[in-house]
């Protein structure tokens, strides 16, 4: 990955409410007026330098979503600190998808190292990669936390995808097979999530959009009732694996079917295959670790999340 060589400096991180805003406005006008769409991405870097982890959010983060307290972040609330500078790239007026309605499809993550509540933090966020897909338009949005003294501590990528949308010049999508439908394996546990996921999350991570946590908003987006955070599920999942992910890990997730709240989802946690030297492959916990989330009653897949240790 290559962040644009145009970079500019913020005095602080970004409010995510201010954001928000800017998105309904946004939203708003083009209702009324026929705006310019752009058709390439920003040609920008935002970093914001001094960044400190909050230690009471850090604590309710990870009681939330299952993880260990300590002074060492979570890769999930690394993601929660470096996400109001991705959305701030996403709420430029030259950003050519609308950040309202863009639906979260995959996330991957490289931990270098553990990220610390004593760290002074340097964040970067950019977008790249508009491609076209089967069913619209996705993009990437990149971000990296680095401590001062040590270099890059964990990067992170979003994809998007705009559902319906086509911008001109991006050409045909590619082939795509169809995801192969699930065969539910046995479910080693199982989450109930009640009907304030989303704000509970939303309050620990700052993400408020309300198809998170108002059933009436979600509606308005095509769905039945408020749905849960895509990483949320995620965080969970990285915490059913625990210590045995080791300091240094890729997580990389793809998301499904959304889970409706309140909802149950049926998780399976094991070891990956991997090479045991002699050409055969077996369960292998030197190789990671995956889990997999699913709805017992109707079989849709949530989540495909892998865990990979760094060697």
């Amino acid at each position: 990955m290559t962040a644009p060589t145009a970079e500019r400096v913020l005095d602080a991180m970004p409010s995510l409410g201010a954001s928000y805003g800017a998105v309904l406005g946004r939203t708003a006008r083009a209702m009324v007026t026929r705006e310019r769409v752009p058709t390439a991405l920003p040609d920008v870097t935002f970093r914001v330098d001094g960044v400190r982890p909050d230690p009471e959010r850090l604590t309710a983060y990870a009681r939330l979503v299952g993880e260990s307290a300590g002074d060492a972040l979570p890769a999930g609330s690394v993601h929660v600190l470096a996400f109001p500078l991705a959305m701030a790239v996403m709420v430029r007026e030259d950003f050519p998808l609308r950040p309202l309605g863009l639906v979260h499809v995959a996330n991957s993550i490289a931990q270098l190292r553990p990220v610390t509540l004593a760290d002074s933090l340097r964040v970067r966020a950019w977008a790249e990669r508009l491609e076209p897909h089967r069913s619209g338009t996705q993009v990437d949005l990149v971000a990296e936390v680095s401590t001062l003294d040590d270099g890059v501590a964990w990067r992170g990528r979003s994809t998007y995808l705009a559902k319906g949308v086509r911008l001109a010049g991006l050409g045909a999508p590619p082939e795509a097979e169809a995801p192969a439908e699930l065969v539910a394996p046995a479910p080693t546990g199982e989450w109930r999530l009640p009907a304030d996921t989303g704000r509970r999350y939303a309050a620990v991570s700052g993400d408020r959009n309300p198809i998170h946590t108002s059933s009436l908003a979600a509606r308005a987006f095509g769905f039945p009732r408020a749905i849960a955070h895509g990483m949320y599920t995620a965080a969970r999942a990285l915490a059913t694996v625990g210590p045995a992910r080791g300091d240094a890990f890729d997580w990389d997730v793809e998301f499904g079917s959304p889970v409706l709240l309140p909802g149950t989802v049926s998780v399976r946690v094991a070891p990956l295959a991997g090479d045991q030297g002699s050409g055969s492959v077996a369960s292998d916990a030197r190789a990671g670790y995956g889990v997999v989330g699913w709805n017992a009653r109707s079989g849709k897949r949530h989540l495909d999340v892998r865990v990979t240790p760094r060697r």
